[in-house]
Order: C-alpha cells, then structure tokens, then sequence
C-alpha cells in the first residue's frame, strides 16, 4: 500500500513511481529463484565429482599398506 504523504502528484506520477517499485520487487523475486535454483541444483558433498573419480595407482614397495590408508 502506498500513500502520498507530502505534495500532489499527478496520475501519471504516481503510476510511473508505482511501476518502478513493481519493477524491484519483481527483479528481486527473480534473483530470489535463481538463488533458490542455484542451491537446489548444487551436488551435495558425498556426491561430488572428485569422490566417484578414482586415485591413480601407485605401485611400488609398501603400496599395498598404503592403499587402505586414508587419503
């Protein structure tokens, strides 16, 4: 809801100054879904790329120890 609060301006005025905060409310709402959209599409950590991706083998002395080591 809007009110005039000082002075007197014409219908055309106030029909401009009414499209303009339409216009930031809705750019704001757009910026709002993407973000929304964004997040929804990001891949949760357990699900990363680099997780699926294998290590690359190592062989030499000891590297059947070290295979079931953490990385």
């Amino acid at each position: 809801m809007l009110r005039v609060v000082k002075g007197k301006p014409t219908p055309e005025e106030f029909a401009a100054v009414v499209a303009v905060i339409q216009a930031k409310v809705k750019a704001a709402q757009s910026v709002a879904e993407r973000e929304e959209t964004a997040r929804s599409r990001a891949e949760p950590g357990w699900a990363a790329y680099w997780r699926r991706s294998r290590q690359p083998l190592r062989p030499g002395p000891g590297a059947w120890r070290a295979s079931a080591l953490p990385r």
